[in-house]
């Protein structure tokens, strides 16, 4: 009962929410990560549904997988349709798939309103796919869909389709919440009258997060007896989403004592779930239970000098038992020992200067109040560290800088052939350049400029990308007189950083984030940080 079997259907499931959409490298990537991880079946689609997922099928079974087993999906056989004669169930065999995962009805007004066929013609079709599906010499897992629907609706006939499939010889029966409706207390309630109907059949449970309660779900149908828990990486899913399967792996070994991937492979947990939402080409959430980038971060003044006394009064779990970090955030709510827990985590130690401490704080705050945040601005607040201590010695100074947007072609408002020019003198190692940079934008001009002009003293900058660029009006009442935030967030192949520069002018707050960008990665390189 210790051991809860894990199933992810990330590359069906997950495909199927708005925005993401996997090539056939991304789907073998990921079946190579979460195999690695230790997941025990991967769904992997329609075996037959499209010229990728009979490719995928094709490649995968050359893969030397560890760990994981590869599943196909489809159906029951149709209406009226032999299980030996139906298209479905022969592209499943033909999948080489070892695993095969059928859904079928057990609500019975979808029986009949959807499948539009009687109640015991859908019997027929679970017994006769599941028996089949055993005989090619497969594991068959059944699907059985809308089914805490079916059994509040018809409880005699839900069971009596999931009795049948069992009967049939199903391996595992995983009971799908598949509006996600349904509440904790109803899923644990149903889950364990299924057991109870079915003594040694093994089941599972396939949750959707329509009510926000897929992760909660699941963890009920475990406590009433299910030992497979289905679901995708992030959640990721039509409508709100699936199951966050990590989330669930992640309270199953840490709050409910069950193995799934253990303890080790559990501390890959953050980075499993930043791999695929990369792969999806989305960002993990920044709130995220347990995998995002604030699910361990302060920023409360108490918060923070509690902390560093005591870490279980506001962290339920080590960060690094999964892979996370803790960390700090300096604002205007920020006390002391958040700014010298932050500070120590950017290399800065504090304890020698405790006089500046106030100092600084007091200086943090006045900026934050005149539109600054270093939340995600590390970059930035390192170089204001440095200077209050004294350590700062910029790399290059400005003399000045002029920018200028050409719009060659008069084609109104849907123009796209704007193109900017930079100028910039600057003074670098007691000389004096003058360097000009073209980009489709002003701040890609400028930058191209200062490369340019710094790029003989510091050909470390061609390792410095600009990844990332954010602006936001702060107060919109006062029209183009507002002040202007600008982040920036650079990488060099190994880390990134983020800056934040701050004016009335969009062109000057980007400016003053683009040098700190610059000025921090040039600084991190002469203190070791690579």
């Amino acid at each position: 009962m210790d051991r809860i079997l894990t199933y992810d259907s990330t590359l069906r499931d997950g495909e199927q929410c708005e925005g993401i959409t996997l090539s056939l490298e991304d789907k073998l990537r990921i079946v190579e990560r979460l195999d690695a991880f230790g997941i025990d079946f991967i769904e992997g689609g329609f075996p037959a549904s499209n010229p990728k997922d009979i490719a995928f099928f094709q490649r995968v079974q050359a893969m030397p997988l560890r760990h994981a087993r590869i599943a196909a999906f489809g159906s029951t056989c149709k209406k009226g349709v032999a299980a030996e004669e139906d298209q479905g169930l022969a592209d499943l065999v033909a999948s080489g798939a070892p695993v095969a995962t059928i859904v079928g009805k057990t609500w019975d007004a979808q029986v009949t309103r959807a499948l539009l066929t009687t109640l015991d013609e859908n019997l027929r079709m679970i017994r006769d796919s599941v028996s089949f599906l055993k005989r090619q010499g497969l594991t068959v897992v059944f699907d059985a869909e809308h089914f805490f629907d079916g059994y509040k609706a018809n409880p005699d006939y839900a069971l009596s389709c999931v009795r049948a499939a069992s009967e049939a010889g199903a391996d595992s029966i995983d009971l799908c919440e598949t509006n996600g409706g349904a509440l904790p207390f109803e899923v644990g309630e149903i889950a364990a009258a299924v057991a109870a109907a079915l003594p040694g059949q093994q089941l599972g449970i396939h949750c959707h997060n329509d009510s926000g309660c897929a992760v909660a779900n699941t963890l009920a149908a475990v406590r009433a007896g299910v030992t497979q828990v289905q679901g995708t990486v992030n959640g990721f899913g039509e409508r709100v989403g699936n199951t966050d399967l990590l989330t669930v792996i992640a309270d199953l070994e840490l709050k409910m004592g069950r193995v799934t991937v253990g303890p080790e492979n559990l501390r890959e947990l953050t980075s499993v779930s930043q791999f695929v939402a990369e792969a999806c080409n989305v960002s993990v959430p920044a709130h995220h239970p347990y995998t995002g980038a604030s699910a361990f971060a302060h920023k409360g003044g108490l918060h923070a000098s509690a902390i560093a006394r005591f870490p279980e009064a506001y962290e339920h779990t080590p960060p690094e038992s999964v892979g996370n970090t803790q960390r700090m955030l300096v604002s205007e709510l920020a006390g002391k020992a958040s700014l010298v827990a932050k500070a120590r985590g950017l290399g800065v130690d504090l304890s020698a200067h405790a006089e500046k401490v106030q100092a600084i704080l007091d200086n943090i705050k006045e900026r934050e109040a005149a539109g600054y945040s270093y939340e995600t601005a590390d970059g930035s607040l390192a170089l204001l560290l440095k200077r209050h201590l004294g350590a700062y010695r910029p790399h290059f100074t400005l003399e000045s800088f002029r920018v200028i947007v050409d719009d060659r072609e008069d084609t109104g408002a849907l123009a796209k052939d704007a193109m900017s020019e930079a100028t910039i003198k600057i003074h670098v190692g007691g000389e004096r350049f003058v360097a000009t940079g073209e980009g489709a934008g002003p701040v890609g001009a400028l930058d191209t400029a200062l490369r340019m002009a710094i790029g003989a003293f510091y050909p470390q900058v061609a390792d410095m990308e600009l990844v990332d660029y954010k602006v936001r009006i702060l107060d919109e009442n006062v029209g183009t007189d507002a002040i202007t935030r600008v982040v920036i967030t650079t990488r060099d192949g190994r880390d990134s950083w983020g800056t934040v520069g701050v004016s009335e002018n969009i062109i000057e707050a980007s400016w003053n984030a683009l040098v700190d960008s610059i000025e921090y990665g040039l600084m991190r390189i002469e203190e070791g940080c690579r």
